[in-house]
């Protein structure tokens, strides 16, 4: 076989193949045997049928078409393999020669996996910043607790709202004098300073009285999820139905007592602080681990195929839908609500595509490097997680995710996780102990996205609405 290569562009590669006339012979040869056996030609036996008489049944040119299909399948493989050359894209092939007594001469057109120069991945510096909990955070922890157990009183006739209030009204928004999807309700409940409703909705209530009507106007923000919203200036005509006032129980011990297992506040503040402290603490571990992995990410040096995001994009769409679907929704549903259309979509996902290539790129070339590699134990484990997570037996499990063709996926996890581990441990200053513990959270969190991922995309979409966000 001689092999010959070129540029088309920045990306994209042919290949030439040329495979001796005398292997071309054999392969044909061997077509001709193969067909024989899914013919019938009376008088002679299946599968024993003379090569004339099959060519003469089903022409030279099937023949010659099935032996340059499997010449193709065979020597792709084989080329491939010979320059090193791993295709991200499906190759195209073009035949040239398939005369018989010739060489077969055909050409390959693809996009190659992109060289990778792994900048430095050990011994990266970045600080851990963890955010100090002040008596404010504290108190405003506090303040949510006393008004989760509020009393919610009938405002007396005549009271107007005020800041804190819990009230229903009706609503009908307008943008230029017309009417929106998803901008209207009746009875709708509405915590005054919850700031769920956009801008200063809210705080342009306060003072009104129940059966009054006012007019709220409002701008949607330039980045609002429904796009054809985004920055326009609407009007909405609000009737208030209902006030209630909240009436929050004093803070002091008897409280506690009874919605804690506490005795005193201070004993409850204290728990608070130390809870909050912990939290501040797991994110900034995880905050420093994400910008370890980021920094090797960035000093590596890769010409990207636009390809290889526009696939990751793809991908990201389809587990979009397929979550989507779970809620009775689908993709076509969701850009109708959204206000975008497919190339908008696909653009709001640009970034984070890349992000993931590239990530995954630095992973695999690290693991590489590195000798990295999935255990029979780590298998096991993984499978035993999952095991527990989704109550089924692991050889269920293992069953399961081979008839579906999700076991490579899940190996490709494990082995990624590991990679990462392996380059938080060496980071500059890295204790190995210490980050052994620090990284329960994070892989915890990546552990159960990927299996739910991998096993009927059981994330839940979370279903919003203009209304409410209005």
């Amino acid at each position: 076989m001689k092999l010959t290569q070129k540029k088309i562009d920045d990306y994209q590669l042919e290949m030439t193949v040329e495979v001796e006339a005398a292997e071309f012979s054999k392969t044909i040869k061997q077509a001709t045997k193969k067909l024989g056996e899914r013919i019938v030609v009376p008088g002679f036996r299946k599968g024993k049928i003379p090569a004339k008489v099959i060519e003469a049944h089903i022409g030279k040119e099937a023949i010659i078409n099935e032996a340059s299909n499997t010449l193709i399948q065979n020597s792709t493989h084989e080329a491939l393999g010979r320059l090193n050359l791993r295709p991200v894209t499906d190759p195209k092939a073009d035949i040239i020669t398939n005369e018989e007594g010739k060489d077969f001469v055909f050409t390959l057109t693809f996009t190659p996996y992109p060289q990778v120069k792994l900048g430095e991945y050990k011994n990266l510096e970045v600080e851990k910043v963890v955010e100090p909990v002040t008596d404010e955070d504290v108190d405003k922890q506090i303040e949510a607790m006393r008004n989760h157990h509020a009393n919610l009183i009938d405002a007396a006739e005549g009271d107007a709202i005020v800041d804190g209030d819990f009230i229903t009204l009706d609503y009908t928004g307008t943008i230029d004098g017309e009417k929106f999807a998803g901008g209207e309700a009746k009875d709708a409940p509405l915590d005054i300073g919850s700031h769920k409703f956009i801008g200063d909705f809210e705080e342009q209530l306060i003072g009104a009285k129940v059966g009054e009507e006012r007019t709220v106007k409002v701008t949607f923000p330039d980045d609002y999820h429904a796009k054809n919203l985004a920055g326009k200036e609407a009007e909405f005509a609000c009737k208030i139905n209902s006030i209630k006032h909240k009436e929050l129980p004093e803070l002091n011990d008897e409280f506690v007592k009874k919605i804690t297992t506490f005795q005193t506040v201070d004993e409850y503040k204290a728990s608070i602080r130390k809870s909050m402290e912990a939290n501040a603490e797991r994110r900034a571990v995880e905050a420093q681990q994400q910008a370890v992995i980021d920094k090797a990410v960035a000093n590596m040096e890769v010409d990207l195929p636009p390809v290889m995001i526009e696939n990751r994009i793809a991908q990201i769409i389809n587990e979009l839908d397929a979550q989507l679907k779970t809620q009775g929704m689908d993709i076509q549903k969701y850009m109708a609500f959204s206000g975008m259309d497919m190339d908008k979509l696909r653009e709001n996902y640009g970034e984070q595509a890349k992000k993931d290539v590239l990530t995954e790129i630095m992973l695999e070339r690290v693991a590489a490097t590195e000798k990295i590699s999935v255990s029979e134990d780590d298998i096991n484990m993984e499978v035993g997680m999952l095991s527990q997570m989704y109550k089924t037996p692991a050889k269920q499990l293992v069953k399961y995710l081979r008839d579906n063709g999700q076991f490579e996926a899940l190996l490709a996890n494990i082995l990624r996780r590991k990679t990462m581990r392996f380059i938080i441990a060496n980071m500059a200053g890295a204790k190995l102990n210490d980050l052994a513990e620090d990284f329960k959270g994070l892989e915890a969190t990546v552990e159960k996205d990927d299996a739910e991922e991998e096993l009927a995309k059981k994330d839940s979409v979370q279903e919003t609405t203009e209304t409410k966000e209005n």
